[in-house]
């Protein structure tokens, strides 16, 4: 393994570097979490293939994995983060943990023509058992039991660290209450040496299921082989359904058989022969033989895997060393600018990276914005009004400058004559009505009056003053509301 990190993929604050694992949906990434002040962390980072990151159901499973494992708080199971979303891909953000997964160290024990220590292989179980056990009892947020069943206990999925402590990962096809992602009929989720009978037979799932699977990884561990290996897939499920179990001591005459008995409880075919619980397979398995303690696991694993540790462990100094920050910076400061890195997800700061809560069992509704189109209607609509009211006061200036039309004079009191408008000229004689509405006159046209003012208005029948006619006054109404924008007063 290199000790290069190649130039990283940044999504909002993470930037992602080499891969460290993969798997048939996923690859894992080392990556960095870069923020204020000076705060860095590493952190892994799983990433869906990209066949498999626009697939609905992948992606259900994918959200379903971040949720129910936020809902697990043990040290005997990998944490989870945060979840990400950069340019529509997922990334399920975790603590991350040196060291190897089992499968691996049991992979090289065997190379090596070893096998792991009794007490370290029980150790390790007992330790994965209770992260199970932690799984089972998860609750939501109102504290309400999730009922969840892992479905994929096997030694791809307990990671052994450096501390010596085992943990459970991998949450992707467990079974919960409220998951969004729902397995089709007849669906096997799972790893085929690793399901139980009831699974293969398409029963209801519980915890006895994991119990079972993890019975199938302590035979492993113990033995150093798998159980269950056949030329053909279909001979595996016979095995499983028929209950065709080897015990280890066929293949490990060394084995105490306290802890054979244990082993061969676990893997009993009917549910209700196993233990009730991962936590009373636990205490059986340490009240069979003596555990060892996590130092003794840690100094095993270096022991037997020291070179692929010491490589991946340059390998996050080189990172870390080279996504160091200031106390002042908000990003890395030399190897992972963004100027000089690899296409990115989200490489604009301002760029808003949607992050999905994952400690909370409901989902919020997504927030509603305005769109700019119905802006640019509402801006066309208010430059339309004020135009109108514009044209409309220019109008009735006009009006008031010539006077008000006949239509709209006010009745005289009775016995008396109005008085013709002030801006109303006198007809030729024989000529049409000045206005419409207007009847024409008939006889000799008056004479023209000689200046513009208002024709006097006659006195009221008791004698008072003579008061000048005045012009309609016209105002806008406070809103644009009935027929009409203007109302005459």
């Amino acid at each position: 393994m290199s000790a290069v990190a190649q130039a990283p993929l940044l999504v909002g604050r993470y930037a992602i570097f080499d891969r460290i694992a993969a798997g048939g949906m996923a690859t894992v990434h080392i990556a960095r979490l870069v923020g204020q002040g000076g705060f860095a962390r590493t952190v892994a980072v799983k990433r869906l293939h990209p066949q498999f990151a626009l697939d609905p159901e992948f992606v259900a499973m994918f959200l379903d994995e971040a949720r129910l494992a936020a809902r697990i708080r043990d040290p005997h199971v990998v944490a989870t983060v945060d979840i990400v979303n950069g340019d529509g891909e997922l990334f399920l953000v975790m603590e991350y943990v040196e060291g190897e997964s089992l499968s691996t160290l049991v992979r090289l024990a065997r190379e090596a023509e070893a096998r792991p220590p009794v007490d370290v292989a029980a150790g390790i179980v007992a330790q994965a058992l209770h992260g199970l056990h932690a799984a089972h009892e998860a609750r939501n947020d109102l504290g309400e039991p999730l009922h969840l069943v892992h479905r994929d206990v096997s030694p791809q999925n307990v990671l052994v660290g450096t501390d010596g402590v085992a943990r459970v990962l991998d949450f992707g096809v467990a079974k919960a209450l409220g998951k969004l992602h729902t397995t089709r009929e007849g669906q096997l989720k799972g790893k085929l040496g690793y399901l139980a009978p009831e699974q293969v037979l398409g029963h209801p799932v519980t915890r006895c299921s994991d119990v079972f699977a993890a019975a199938v990884v302590l035979w492993e561990a113990l033995v150093g082989k798998r159980l269950f290996a056949s030329d053909s897939e279909g001979n595996v499920l016979r095995r499983i359904m028929d209950g065709l179990v080897d015990r280890p001591s066929q293949h490990a005459a060394d084995l105490p058989t306290a802890l054979e008995a244990v082993v061969m409880k676990g893997l009993a075919r009917e549910p209700f022969d196993r233990y009730e619980s991962a936590l009373a397979m636990a205490e059986a398995i340490e009240g069979a033989v003596t555990v060892a303690p996590p130092r003794a696991i840690a100094d095993w694993m270096r022991g037997l895997a020291g070179e692929r540790l010491r490589a991946r462990a340059e390998l996050v100094a080189t990172i870390e060393s080279s996504s160091a920050v200031g106390p002042t910076d908000s990003g890395p400061r030399s190897g992972v600018t963004r100027s000089a890195v690899a296409p990115t997800v989200a490489d604009e700061p301002e760029k808003a990276q949607t992050s999905v809560s994952v400690a909370s069992d409901r989902e919020r509704p997504p927030s509603r914005r305005v769109s700019p189109a119905w802006i640019a209607v509402g801006t066309v609509a208010m430059a339309g009004v004020i135009v109108t009211a514009f044209v409309a006061g220019r109008n009735a200036s006009r009006v008031e400058a010539k006077g008000a039309p006949a239509s709209t004079a006010t009745s005289a009191p009775s016995g008396e004559v109005p008085a013709p408008a002030a801006a109303t000229s006198s007809p030729a004689p024989g000529s049409e009505p000045a206005a419409s509405g207007q009847p024409a006159t008939s006889g000799p046209a008056p004479a023209p009056a000689p200046a513009p003012a208002p024709a006097p208005v006659p006195a009221p029948a008791h004698g008072g003053a003579k008061a000048p006619a005045r012009a309609p006054h016209v105002r806008p109404s406070p809103a644009p509301s009935g027929t009409s924008l203007y109302t005459r007063e």
